[in-house]
């Protein structure tokens, strides 16, 4: 068991120039950082730095012809809009060294038991375009490099942020060793939902009691029934009450007492467990690093505990 949480995080992800405008909370990541530093939720002494991921690697989950298209910034303007970003060269370097980092996170998770990942959960990237702000499925590449290392023999992804994880879908579909849940609002973002191996489709002002309630059944189900070698865990909080793009009305309490759910049932049944923080969404910086730091105390309270 580690001392302190290993956890990964390269600069480059609150580096990224957007229009004042821009609905995408970019400096979240930068903040989430600090604020775990100096609240000593993490420890810098525990923090891996993820290099860029490769191209190799992107070809093997993703289109060739998308990958090099978004490298290079020829992609159409319609594809580049589904995105949701402009393109520039920052966005090809912090999406390249995200990718990688939660690649990173997994290896630390099999290693130590917990890792966390200060960005990641791009579940809306699919096999030749992306779309909703993800432009390649870090979760799936993540789940294949760790299966294809030899590391695991089967991977879950626990998916909770509130927007179904339509990318991971499609992609997990052609990994019969990925095994894709997502836990998400009927409602909402992607209009059109595609096939999970598990679906979980609550409604919209879904609260703490009938959310929990789920999370609760669902993952020791899929444990027992998979008996995967890893989970990685999109801790989205998009599913708080306040988030300017959820519908769900769940609690700061109900956000940490997911958490800590998600991370005890991982640890009870000895699965190492890789986390990435996911979406949240809020003009009030200081509210969105409260409710992703909540990932962060489960972690530290569960996981570091005797």
């Amino acid at each position: 068991m580690p001392a302190a949480i290993p956890f990964v995080y390269h600069a480059s992800y609150s580096q990224l120039a957007l229009p004042h405008t821009h609905r995408f909370p970019t400096t979240k990541y930068q903040l989430l950082y600090q604020h775990a530093i100096e609240q000593q939720l993490l420890f810098e002494a525990s923090r891996y730095i993820p290099s860029a991921i490769s191209i190799d690697t992107l070809h093997e989950v993703h289109c060739p012809e998308y990958v090099e298209q978004f490298i290079s910034g020829t992609l159409d303007h319609k594809a580049q809009r589904r995105i949701g970003f402009p393109w520039s060269e920052q966005l090809v370097n912090r999406t390249l060294h995200a990718v990688k980092g939660t690649v990173l996170c997994t290896q630390l998770a099999l290693e130590h038991g917990i890792a966390v990942h200060l960005t990641g959960g791009y579940h809306h990237a699919h096999y030749d375009f992306g779309s909703g702000f993800c432009i390649f499925n870090d979760l799936i590449i993540a789940a294949k490099t760790a299966i294809d290392s030899g590391r695991a023999d089967k991977v879950l992804i626990f998916d909770c942020d509130v927007h179904q994880g339509d990318g991971t879908a499609t992609l997990a579909q052609q990994h019969p060793d990925i095994i894709s849940c997502s836990i998400h609002c009927a409602q909402n973002f992607p209009s059109r939902k595609q096939l999970s191996d598990y679906d979980i489709d609550l409604n919209k002002g879904c609260c703490d009691q009938e959310y929990l309630e789920h999370v609760q059944q669902i993952l020791p189900y899929l444990i027992r029934l998979h008996q995967p070698d890893l989970i990685i865990y999109d801790a989205g909080v998009d599913i708080h009450q306040d988030d300017d793009l959820g519908y769900f009305n769940i609690s700061n309490q109900g956000v940490l007492a997911r958490d800590t759910q998600v991370i005890s049932i991982a640890k009870s049944h000895n699965i190492p467990l890789a986390a990435v923080i996911g979406g949240g969404y809020s003009r009030n910086e200081a509210e969105l690093t409260h409710r992703h730091s909540q990932l962060l105390i489960a972690a530290n309270e569960v996981w570091l505990s005797k």
